[in-house]
């Protein structure tokens, strides 16, 4: 998909015992097993762990030689306490451990009931394999050598197709890691446009691209607005998931897709302009998880809405002090062309409020606020409709992709007052994720559940840290999968 993406995946597969040909097998250990509960598996020592420091604590590995293969010690903690996502960050670090050899045999479940098989099943494979994404282009490659992943302990049928799952949104996670990753200048909307088709055709999806003229023709006056000092053409693009038989509702699903972010002429700093390669990460994230469905089938129909674009300083930029007409009709002033993502938001909501979907789902890297409040790690979830919102809320507990309910409230509206407009694009100094959420607000028609999902910590890394990677982190391609999937329209 990607110029610099990503290498061949890894085969994963199920057996009672681990093969004799895997170079590494390793065991998950509870604090309570370490501790003299139950027999150790062969080739461990309670003493040998304790002289090298092991102690079982999640995301600690310990390597030790045994004849003719090595045996890996995987903490997991206190046993009540095991989850799927402590499951997913300890094989992440197991992988990393062991990346330079080519076969791998692990069996994390069996020290505890508390996970289900296939649950322990799906976020072993995704820890393992997320964990080993690379990206880049270096003239010479980091050479990782672990190809063959078996999970041992159970062949049932739930396991296998659970593994089978988990595999293809690992694809999907890692699809929107590479368009993430992709830098701007190569990742134009153009060629972001035609990535999306040529997966969607791939896939069985239903795609439709915009191009300028459609776009004007559409009166897409924000996303026009925006794109105002690029060289590079905008484009919209749909894409429709449609099971068979009759859909259990329909779904849309809203990305922000700037490719790049220079602020336009209220122009960021240097430091500030490093990584706005990364700005489209809710629209990658919605391709990733639309390039899912296919293999899970939902009985939901999905729709997505994806506006592209970047924000630059051309002669003809927005000014601050313009007036941008939405196609739903309302107008917004521009008073600080870099707060954009919610001016191209705004013509992608109203045109999913048309279709008049059960509900609304829209992921965009659209504060720093946010980004002050939660951390590099927790999206914000705003919205309408509490019971939609526990969906989203369950799908994240499900999936290991943290978010945290912030308010709407209504008298925070007079803030984005503008003299001469509907509303202007910016707030006061302070809430600034909470008045661009109602800002968006405003363009979602009455009645239909919406979740706003501000990914702007979460979407980008420094650094690896367990199944995370540095760069660009596919944050919310699990989620709004499980979301779909799960998805009870009114419910």
């Amino acid at each position: 998909i990607a110029l610099g993406g990503t290498r061949m995946p890894i085969q994963f597969s199920t057996a009672r015992r681990a093969p004799a040909r895997a170079e590494v097998v390793a065991h998950g250990l509870t604090t309570e097993v370490l501790a003299g509960d139950g027999p150790l598996p062969a080739g461990l020592d309670r003493g040998d762990l304790g002289r090298l420091g092991f102690t079982a604590k999640v995301e600690q590995v310990q390597v030790v030689p045994a004849e003719g293969r090595l045996v890996v010690a995987v903490g997991l903690g206190p046993a009540d306490g095991v989850d799927p996502d402590g499951l997913r960050r300890a094989s992440a670090c197991l992988a990393r451990a062991v990346r330079g050899r080519r076969s791998l045999a692990l069996d994390l479940a069996s020290v505890t009931d508390a996970v289900p098989r296939p649950e322990a099943a799906r976020a072993v494979v995704e820890g393992t394999a997320l964990a080993l994404y690379r990206f880049g282009y270096k003239s010479t490659k980091d050479e990782d050598r672990l190809s063959r992943v078996t999970l041992v302990g159970s062949t049932a049928a739930g396991v296998r197709t659970a593994v089978e799952q988990a595999t293809a949104v690992v694809e999907g996670v890692k699809l929107a890691r590479d368009l993430v990753n992709e830098p701007g200048g190569s990742l134009t909307p153009p060629k972001f446009a035609n990535r999306v088709r040529r997966m969607a055709r791939d896939r069985g999806l239903t795609v439709k691209v915009l191009d300028e003229a459609a776009i004007k023709r559409a009166r897409l006056g924000g996303l026009l607005g925006v794109s105002r000092g690029s060289t590079q053409p905008p484009r919209f693009v749909e894409l429709t998931w449609t099971p068979k038989g009759r859909p259990k509702g329909t779904i849309a699903l809203v990305g922000k897709g700037l490719t790049f972010d220079s602020g336009g002429l209220s122009i960021k700093s240097g430091v500030g302009m490093m990584d706005m390669k990364m700005d489209m990460g809710g629209a990658a994230a919605v391709v990733g998880a639309m390039s899912v469905l296919p293999v899970l089938a939902p009985r939901c129909r999905v729709r997505a809405y994806l506006p592209m674009t970047d924000n630059m300083l051309g002669g003809d930029a927005t000014r601050p002090g313009d007036v941008l007409t939405i196609r739903n009709g309302k107008t917004i002033e521009v008073l600080n062309t870099d707060a954009e993502g919610r001016l191209v938001l705004a013509d992608a909501l109203s045109m999913a409020s048309e279709a008049k979907p059960d509900a609304i789902v829209d992921l965009a890297t659209l504060t720093g606020a946010c980004m002050v409040a939660l951390g590099p790690r927790i999206a914000g979830l705003m919205g309408r409709d509490d019971g939609f919102l526990a969906q989203v809320e369950g799908a994240s507990a499900r999936t290991g992709e943290r978010v945290w309910r912030l308010p709407l409230p209504a008298d925070y509206r007079r803030m984005v007052d503008s003299p001469v407009a509907d509303m202007k694009n910016i707030g006061g100094p302070h809430g600034g994720a909470i008045t661009a959420g109602l800002i968006l607000g405003e363009f979602v028609a009455d009645g239909i559940p919406w979740a706003h999902l501000d990914i702007a910590g979460p979407a980008f890394a420094d650094g690896d840290d367990c199944e995370v990677t540095r760069g660009g982190t596919g944050f919310g391609v699990r989620l709004l999968v499980d979301l779909a999937c799960s998805f009870t329209p009114g419910g």
